[in-house]
Parts: C-alpha cells; sequence; structure tokens
C-alpha cells in the first residue's frame, strides 16, 4: 500500500496534476461538486477537484482524439474525476447500511479516484445532450453492468443503440488505455490498480 499522500488543497499548481480545463475537447460536469448525485448534495464543496494525475489526463488527451476521428459529432464528458480520500470518506459514510456501498472503494483501501487515475464519463452530442446509456450515471442497479449487457439485450431491457453507444465509450476509453469495470458503464480506471495504490500518492 502506498504510503505517498497530498492533500487536495495541495493539487493546484503540482507538477503531477492537471486541471480537467488544460484538456481539450472535453466537458465537464462534476456530479458530485452538485446535488445532481445520488446522495442529493454537493459533496465536494469547498475542494476543487476538476484534476486529474497527468498520467491519467494524457490518457484522456488520447481517448478525445480517439472518439473525434471516429465520430466528430461527439464528445466525451467528464462527470468524475479527482475525488479526494475525505470526500470518499463522507460518501462511504453516506451509504452505512445500504447494499449501494458494494459499488464504491472502501475508503481504507482507497477508491482510484483519489489518486486522480479514474474518470466517470459518458459521450453527448454537440449541444451537450448525453448518448443513451440505458440508465443514468450512478444508477446502482445490474442494469448498469456491462458484464450483464449480453443478457439484457436479449430481454428488451436494452436497445440495440444504448449497448452500441456504451461499447462506443469503451472503445474510445480502451485504445486510450482506460479499463473499465464490470459493474458501471461510466467508471474507467487509468491503470492497474495495485500500481497506482503501489506508485501514486492519494490525495487526501
Amino acid at each position: 500500500m502506498t504510503a505517498k499522500t497530498l492533500s487536495i488543497e495541495h493539487v493546484p499548481g503540482h507538477a503531477d496534476f492537471r486541471a480537467l480545463s488544460t484538456i481539450p475537447g472535453i466537458g465537464v460536469d462534476l456530479r458530485y461538486a452538485s446535488a445532481n448525485n445520488l446522495v442529493g448534495s454537493d459533496l465536494y464543496a469547498p475542494f476543487d477537484c476538476s484534476w486529474l494525475h497527468r498520467e491519467g489526463a494524457e490518457r484522456l488527451d488520447a481517448a478525445v482524439a480517439n472518439l473525434a476521428n471516429a465520430r466528430a459529432d461527439l464528445r466525451l464528458v467528464v462527470l468524475d474525476a479527482l475525488r479526494p480520500q475525505r470526500v470518499q470518506q463522507r460518501l462511504w459514510d453516506r451509504l452505512e447500511g445500504t447494499d449501494l456501498r458494494m459499488y464504491f472503494a472502501d475508503p481504507a483501501r482507497g477508491s482510484i479516484h483519489s489518486f486522480g487515475m479514474a474518470v466517470d464519463i459518458t459521450i453527448a452530442d454537440r449541444e451537450g445532450r448525453e448518448l443513451d446509456m440505458g440508465t443514468p450515471f450512478d444508477d446502482l442497479t445490474e442494469l448498469s453492468h456491462p458484464q450483464r449487457e449480453a443478457a439484457w439485450l436479449a430481454s428488451g431491457a436494452l436497445t440495440h443503440v444504448q449497448v452500441d453507444n456504451r461499447r462506443l465509450l469503451r472503445d474510445v476509453m480502451g485504445r486510450a488505455g482506460w479499463q473499465g469495470i464490470r459493474t458501471e458503464w461510466w467508471h474507467f480506471d487509468g491503470g492497474d490498480r495495485d500500481r497506482i495504490r503501489t506508485e501514486f500518492a492519494r490525495v487526501l
């Protein structure tokens, strides 16, 4: 486990981090910095969480280019990026006693978001309308699970358009080095989790 830590207050101006605003071609709509999320309140204030580790930012640059080459009429929209340990703990505490904790990393181990090496992301058109992915962001039901898409498609719970939209997202992210997970179509890690937890500083 990494022993390296960095306070969120020291992220701006730090050489290891890039602001999302420096990544051309993306939209930014940090849901946990608003009330538009599963707990219905701003979890990030007063912190500025619109950052990624520079390695993750480089991979996001590549994903933007991949999407531009595939569909110039669309763009990536970041829904969550750097999530400090303090916020992860706050979220964990808010979900105490619910089954929803299975979707979030135990703060004792650390979320990959807390290293600035994970993003929650979707695709929107140039007018800002998000593509239909079959569920909203943070819909924590099995309908959001990529591992079950074939079954949902066969049953009619998801349409071909919805699954194709998810596949487009996975393709442009995967070719940039991002790794999706089995339970959330929107979540991508920027590399091997063990390496990230060992080599990168956790943001507190």
